[in-house]
């Protein structure tokens, strides 16, 4: 096992808090650029080679206990032995023990059910902590030679890749002046459950960490005390089960006959856009459209899934279709456009209502608590939804949006004050709390200054797709990499916005991304207690955990 002076402390012993993060980060990124270029030289010996290199890595297994214990989502949920690591010592404790042993069996994953938004749930198997850092440790050495492989219109679960870039690349496929007009909008029918074992054992090949990878696929699961074996699919839950199920629909393009010029441009009849397990196929006629389905179900066969029945649909660009949580559709335009069509991308409907259904259930159950908590609590929700759909035609919906919730916040202050008169309410909690903006009916509280976003804030504006099958992986694209990070700070407040643009996103301790999943922390490097000051000379923009670790060197 191979240390590299990473982290102090006697042997076996790692210090969590006096980890070099940059060394580590640094380290297992340059072998992953080693595997995708040695990948796409197709010398496949050196791939193995760096591979094993990779799950030997000390440095490999610092980041993977980090991304599973400090970055995941799920980090705080446990397995079927109930054990969530926590403290920098129990993470340390983790490091060396995933260092010393030798053969391992998986364990069976923890079937729990989340709600899906039609009504029905979906099972989720949560991996024990051990297996989900042996997940990610698999994944860095297995996910950079499929990302020298994965096609270029595949979106779903790939680094540096988002909802925004399908949307983007469906624009560029559905604009009026293209023939393909019909679409094949589908859903894959339970997707991550029903994954044949064998096809995908046989398409990953003899990797390092096959044996575990297969350990995984068949530990089973367990349900209210009993054990359920797993004869198919991969856990959703595990942290390698995304690049799995990527590995088993690869090809897609291929099989439906997609074609491109050498400018990387779309030229055959079919074109498709895929995210995960939904996916968007472009057809010139009706017929070739029914005869696309045909061929994919024939596909799919043969990797043990299906398309599901009442999610596939044909449809004709001129009716629409919803797909990532946007309408996609082509309206009649003939004084604006030579063509007689113009397309719009906005929010769907179903979209709308959603986020309806959430802030009202907020308003509700904040009734009785004071304007700061409702300001705490909205300006997250809208803030994030305002983000996602920014990059589509979103302007009106915004603006409805705001309308909306100044009748909920004028229903609030008539329950929180039902016997002052209207005027008194108004002048208490609206007036030009935004010192940015020329408007006098912002809501929130006058006395911080604190106060509710308004949707039609957000600045309209349209995502840059990614380029063609570029990986942030390739060594060759450091620079377009490192750009594409930096507009991401656009998600964040103006004053972090301003900190982390000085800073290149990049977290000064660490050297990563800023946008990596972890919550975000200002930092003052001279303390406040000591004289220091909020002026952004004095502030940094760290992950959480990066500041505590200087905190706790301190």
């Amino acid at each position: 096992m191979q240390s590299f002076a990473l982290a102090n402390g006697t042997k076996g012993h790692t210090d969590w808090n006096a980890i070099n993060w940059r060394k580590a980060n640094r380290f297992v990124k340059n072998l992953r650029q080693r595997i995708f270029r040695a990948t796409t030289e197709r010398n496949y010996k050196k791939v193995r080679s760096l591979q094993k290199l990779m799950l030997r890595s000390f440095a490999n297994i610092l980041t993977s206990v980090r991304r599973v214990t400090q970055q995941n989502a799920g980090r705080n949920t446990p397995g079927i032995d109930k054990v969530v690591v926590k403290s920098p010592a129990t993470r340390g404790k983790l490091a060396d023990e995933l260092s010393t042993f030798t053969l391992w069996k998986a364990k069976p994953a923890r079937r729990v059910y989340i709600p899906k938004s039609n009504g029905k749930q979906r099972p989720l198997g949560i991996p024990v902590v051990k297996d989900r850092c042996l997940q990610a440790m698999v994944k860095n050495s297995l996910e950079p030679e499929w990302e020298a492989k994965f096609e270029a219109t595949s979106y779903g679960f790939r680094p540096g890749r988002s909802c925004h870039d399908a949307i983007e690349k469906i624009f560029s496929q559905a604009r009026p002046n293209k023939r393909k007009k019909w679409v094949v909008d589908a859903d894959i029918k339970g997707a991550f459950d029903n994954i044949s074992h064998e096809f995908l054992l046989k398409a990953i090949g003899e990797v390092p960490g096959r044996e575990l990878i297969k350990q995984w696929l068949k530990a089973g699961y367990m349900e209210q005390g009993v054990f359920h074996e797993t004869d198919s699919g991969t856990p959703q839950g595990g942290v390698v089960s995304p690049l799995l199920a990527n590995i088993a629909l690869h090809g897609m393009e291929q099989a439906i006959g997609v074609k491109y010029d050498y400018r990387g441009y779309s030229v055959g009849k079919r074109a498709i856009v895929r995210y995960a397990d939904d996916f968007a196929a472009f057809c010139e006629s009706k017929e070739d459209a029914e005869e696309t389905v045909r061929i994919l179900r024939i596909w799919l066969k043969q990797r043990g899934l299906e398309l599901s029945a009442d999610k596939t649909k044909i449809v004709h660009l001129t009716e629409g279709f919803d797909f990532l949580g946007f309408n996609i559709r082509q309206y009649r335009a003939d004084k604006t456009s030579k063509t007689g069509w113009k397309l719009l991308i906005k929010p769907s409907k179903e979209s709308v209502g959603k986020l309806r259904n959430k802030l009202r259930e907020k308003w509700l159950s904040l009734r009785g608590s004071n304007v700061l908590a409702i300001i705490k609590s909205l300006n997250p929700i809208i803030r994030g939804w305002a983000n996602y759909f920014r990059s589509g035609v979103s302007r009106e919906i915004f603006h409805s949006l705001d309308r909306w919730m100044f009748h909920r916040a004028v229903r609030y202050v008539k329950h929180t004050h039902p016997k002052k008169p209207r005027y008194w309410r108004q002048s208490r909690y609206w007036g030009r709390l935004n010192l940015d903006r020329c408007d006098r009916w912002v809501f929130g509280d006058k006395t911080t200054g604190m106060h509710l976003l308004k949707f039609s804030w957000f600045q309209i504006e349209r995502h840059i797709l990614v380029k063609g099958k570029s990986s942030s992986d390739d060594p060759n694209l450091k620079s377009y990499w490192h750009k594409r990070e930096k507009a991401k700070a656009k998600s964040l407040t103006p004053s972090k916005q301003k900190i982390a643009k000085n800073q290149g996103c990049i977290c000064p301790k660490c050297g990563e991304s800023l946008f990596n999943e972890e919550e975000l922390h200002i930092h003052h490097i001279k303390p406040k207690q000591w004289g220091g000051t909020d002026n952004y000379g004095n502030l940094q923009l760290l992950h959480l955990y990066c500041h505590q670790q200087i905190h706790a060197e301190k």
